[in-house]
């Protein structure tokens, strides 16, 4: 298994950095794992608020296809013309 590791440099207030670090030494974790779990949860949250695609109901009221209607010759009527 490949683990791939990314160090980068963020900026944060000091008031928060030290509240983080005091959390993750009372959690006995390293400062990292705070961050980590952080995003995590941000992350997670923002995947929820996500609203999935719904498509309308565009169905309406009646009995189906229509029994007097010669299907057959109304596809030919539709496509005529084409891939000749």
């Amino acid at each position: 298994m490949v683990l791939w590791v990314v160090k980068t440099t963020i900026e944060i207030s000091d008031a928060l950095f030290s509240e983080a670090k005091d959390c993750a030494q009372a959690r006995r974790v390293p400062l990292r794992q705070i961050v980590e779990d952080g995003l995590r949860i941000v992350i997670q949250q923002d995947r929820k608020a996500q609203v999935a695609f719904k498509l309308r109901d565009g169905s309406f009221s009646g009995k189906g296809l229509r029994g007097d209607v010669d299907w057959p010759a109304l596809r030919e009527a539709i496509y005529a013309g084409r891939g000749e």
